[in-house]
């Protein structure tokens, strides 16, 4: 049977969630097979900078901090779905991801 892996990352855990809920409200209206969403593991960048601009004074530094969390959701293939999917509203943070196979 051919599937359809979707795949989302965000640095925001709210909007993927959101989007997740979307796409799970149309698998059940459309009442296709739907796996997911996976909570895949979050990626920590972690960056160190130096308070001082001019490398001056005491030593102190700053660390920053971005998470990027990601989802995976696999949904049967059915056309209607599919097309109700690409018309799901996404945020400008979200980036998504859909690769089709069998």
């Amino acid at each position: 049977m051919s599937k359809a892996r979707i795949s989302l990352s965000s640095i925001n855990v709210d909007k993927i969630n959101q989007v997740c809920t979307s796409i799970k409200d149309i698998a059940e209206k459309t009442k296709t097979k739907m796996s997911g969403p996976v909570t895949l593991p979050t990626k920590r960048l972690k960056h160190t900078t130096r308070k001082t601009p001019c490398g001056n004074g005491k030593a102190s530094f700053d660390n920053f901090e971005m998470r990027i969390h990601k989802r995976l959701i696999e949904l049967g293939i059915d056309e209607r779905a599919l097309r109700l999917v690409m018309r799901v509203p996404i945020p400008e943070d979200v980036n998504i991801e859909i690769e089709m196979f069998e």
